[in-house]
C-alpha cells in the first residue's frame, strides 16, 4: 500500500516500515502518521508472509519524537481540553505501544540517527536495537516539563533497569551510541554506511528459522514478564507440545541430520 507519511514493504519475509518525514525529523504526533503506523502494526498479525519487522526513519533521524512546535502552539494532539488531549493520547499514540507489545513477530529498531523522546521510547518498544554511530538517544521528557505519555517509563525499566531507567528519565541527557552500547540500550554500533545491510542480514536470519516457532517463542519472551513460574512452565509445555507436532518440526530434524538449511512453511 502506498502511504504519506511512512513507508512499508515486505521481502523474503522481512517487513520494513520507515518513518518518512525527514523535514520535521521523523516526529511521531500527527494523527494521520500514528494512524498510518497501526494500519502497519495491526495488519502484520494476520500475514503469514512476515516473520521479522525492521523499524527504521528516513534522513537523519530514526524519530525526534512529539513535534515541539505543535506543542507550543498546542495543536494536534497537543489541542483541546486536558480530557480532550488525555483521550487524543489513548486512541492514538498510546496504541503504538499497545500494538507493538502484542506484535508476535520479532522487531529490530535499525536507530539511523536522533531517537528523542517518544522516539527513543518506540526504538525501547522493539525486541532488538542496532544503532548508527551517528544515533542520539533521550528520555527528553522532563526538560519540556512533562513525562513519558507514550508508555516509555514501563519499557524502560524492563530494558535497562530501574536505576539506570530513572536516571535517563530524570535527567533528560542524551546518550551516544558509543554510551547506548555501553549501558545496553542498543545491542550493536555500525558505521552509518552499515546499518541496513547489517540489520537485513539479522532480520534475514531470524526470518529464515520456522516461523510459528519464531512468533511462539516472542509471545513466551513477553508472557515471561509477568506471569508467575508455575503456571509459565505450564504454558510452555502445552506450547512446545505442539511444536512438536508440526511439520516445521519435522522439517528442522531432518534438514539437522542431512546437514541443509531448512525449508519451512510455518505449519
Amino acid at each position: 500500500m502506498d502511504y504519506t507519511l511512512i513507508k512499508f514493504s515486505v521481502a523474503d519475509r522481512v517487513a520494513t516500515l520507515t518513518f518518512n518525514q525527514p523535514e520535521s525529523m521523523n516526529a511521531i504526533s500527527s494523527e494521520l502518521m500514528i494512524d498510518e503506523i497501526l494500519e502497519v502494526l495491526e495488519s502484520i498479525p494476520k500475514r503469514e508472509d512476515i516473520s521479522v519487522l525492521i523499524i527504521t526513519g528516513e534522513g537523519k533521524a530514526f524519530s525526534a519524537g512529539g513535534n515541539i512546535k505543535d506543542m507550543a502552539k498546542k495543536e494536534g494532539i497537543f489541542g483541546g481540553t486536558p480530557l480532550e488531549v488525555q483521550q487524543k493520547y489513548r486512541t492514538g499514540i498510546q496504541r503504538i505501544p499497545l500494538s507493538l507489545y502484542n506484535l508476535e513477530v520479532p522487531v529490530i529498531a535499525a536507530v539511523n540517527g536522533a531517537a528523542i523522546g517518544a522516539g527513543f521510547d518506540v526504538s525501547m518498544m522493539c525486541d532488538i536495537r542496532i544503532a548508527s554511530t551517528k544515533a542520539r538517544f533521550g528520555e527528553t521528557f522532563v526538560n519540556l516539563g512533562i513525562i513519558p505519555g507514550d508508555g516509555g517509563a514501563w519499557f524502560l525499566p524492563k530494558a535497562l533497569g530501574h536505576q539506570r531507567a530513572a536516571e535517563l528519565t530524570f535527567t533528560g541527557r542524551l546518550v551516544n551510541a558509543p554510551e547506548a552500547l555501553d549501558i545496553g540500550i542498543v545491542l550493536e554500533v555500525v558505521e552509518p554506511e552499515e546499518l541496513m545491510p547489517r540489520v537485513q542480514a539479522l532480520a534475514s536470519e531470524i526470518a529464515a528459522k520456522p516461523p510459528q516457532a519464531l512468533r511462539i517463542a516472542k509471545r513466551l519472551l513477553r508472557a515471561g514478564q509477568s506471569t508467575p513460574l508455575p503456571e509459565f512452565l505450564d504454558m510452555c509445555a502445552t506450547l512446545q507440545a505442539g511444536c512438536h507436532f508440526s511439520a516445521d518440526h519435522e522439517e528442522a530434524l531432518n534438514a539437522f541430520f542431512e546437514k541443509r538449511p531448512g525449508k519451512y512453511i510455518g505449519k
